[in-house]
């Protein structure tokens, strides 16, 4: 059956079993809400149900049913608050909406708390394995949980589980206690600023959720068909590009890898860097109908085929239609719609295997540069000859000096630098990522002769 839970302002739909038990239903609510699931209380047409081992069926809750869950309130210290000088707040006066005297009689026949600990982590886990959905939220917002559950250990689900339910908890006893402490206390302030602020983050976020939820999707990118040199290529159009760039591998299949300048070379900086290894002056696309010149800077690591940037895109007078969702060829007037997700390389797709294609692919660089770098067992025998590859691995064994980073070292190697000479340099000018690579890159080009 479907039961609705009203938390506050929001709203939870759950698909659950009549049989189910409270203490089924409680783990639930902890995970769609975050509120530890002792911190909070459940109510069906004003009566409490604290019966952990009952089922929703005995309670007399059917499909389609609202319950109403509400934060437990904390009990008011025995002594007389008055001299810490905070003042004390009656919680007493508030009333829980759809409460009754039937309720009050009844939570003080009982005690009004269920114990610490009630909720059980094995329950948690069997309702979390049989729901493939709340799998994939918990992978999102809780990954350690998450692997604990994939694991197939149950213990280690369990001591997990109690890990983080401890930490929560020794985190709201110590904010309870700076909150409750002098209030001119740094610290307790700090403590206020924060939970205000991260109130105001929330506040905005759920606003957002509300008036525009389409912010929290993701846009499919703009890309069109084309021929380069008689080859199929899907180009991503980018009006914040500078020049139009394509990729080795894009240009050797579209066969213009022959006209390439590589008296051109240099860098291509917009959110990272990546090495500009040459440029082809003038190529023919094709749009429809449309013969359009274009020139090409190749890109030696672009994971995308081709990019039309604002060069070409400024030169025949392009209009980006996003209401027909069209790019307009204003020296022609011939348009071309934007490909749909399902059309888009796999690089762009929002959805599919587009991240793990990419981890592969990651992986596989690695390993080949692992394999180019590594010197063969012979070489390494040979190394107290003073052979090259010998003291390439020496220096790679060699401890780095303060002010150069493993990091740098890494994105110059793959741009095609000597780890020694990276090194050497990056030492010389104090760790000096853009310096070094500027004289790494004079040194390489090659003028052609007068």
């Amino acid at each position: 059956m479907k039961i609705s839970v009203t938390f506050e302002d929001n709203l939870y739909s759950l698909d659950i079993s009549d049989d189910s038990e409270i203490e089924i239903l409680k783990p639930l609510l902890e995970f769609e809400s975050g509120v530890p699931a002792s911190d909070f209380a459940i109510y069906y047409n004003g009566y409490q149900l604290k019966e952990v081992k009952k089922s929703l069926k005995y309670f007399g809750v059917k499909d389609g049913d609202i319950l109403v869950m509400t934060r437990r309130m904390p009990r008011p210290p025995q002594q007389n608050q008055r001299s810490s000088g905070v003042g004390s707040i009656d919680w007493s006066s508030i009333r829980v909406p759809g409460t009754s005297s039937r309720v009050s009689s009844t939570i003080s026949d009982q005690g009004g708390q269920v114990p610490l600990g009630s909720v059980d982590p094995l329950a948690l886990r069997e309702v979390l394995l049989a729901d493939a959905h709340r799998r994939s939220l918990l992978k999102e917002r809780n990954p350690p949980l998450s692997e604990a559950l994939e694991s197939g250990d149950p213990q280690r689900f369990v001591a997990v589980f109690n890990q983080q339910k401890k930490t929560r908890e020794e985190q709201e006893a110590l904010r309870m206690r700076m909150i409750q402490a002098d209030p001119l206390d740094i610290e307790a302030q700090q403590q206020i600023a924060e939970e205000i602020q991260q109130a105001n983050i929330n506040t905005n976020m759920e606003t957002a959720f509300e008036f525009s939820p389409e912010s929290f999707g993701q846009v499919t990118m703009l890309y069109i068909n084309c021929l380069v040199n008689g080859q199929p290529v899907k180009a991503f159009v980018d009006s914040g590009a500078q020049m139009t760039i394509m990729s080795v591998a894009c240009a050797e299949r579209c066969n213009i890898m022959r006209l390439l300048d590589r008296r051109w070379a240099g860098l291509a900086k917009g959110v990272g860097t990546q090495k500009i290894i040459g440029r082809v002056h003038v190529a023919q696309i094709q749009i429809e109908q449309d013969f359009l010149a274009s020139s090409f800077s190749v890109l030696e690591a672009q994971p995308m085929d081709m990019l039309l940037g604002l060069d070409m895109l400024k030169r025949h007078q392009c209009s980006i239609d996003l209401k027909e969702n069209i790019l307009k060829i204003g020296t022609t007037g011939t348009v071309t719609p934007f490909l749909p997700e399902s059309q888009l390389p796999a690089c762009a797709q929002l959805s599919g295997n587009a991240s793990q294609e990419k981890e592969d692919r990651d992986l596989a660089e690695a390993l080949n540069k692992s394999a180019q770098d590594t010197p063969s067992s012979s070489s390494v025998a040979s190394s107290g000859s003073g052979s090259q590859p010998g003291a390439s691995l020496q220096s790679f064994l060699a401890p780095l000096p303060s002010n150069v980073s493993e990091a740098d070292i890494r994105g110059l190697v793959n741009m095609g630098f000597k780890r020694e000479d990276i090194v050497k340099e990056l030492e010389k000018n104090a760790g000096d990522i853009a310096k070094t690579t500027a004289i790494l890159l004079a040194r390489s080009l090659k003028l052609p002769p007068q």
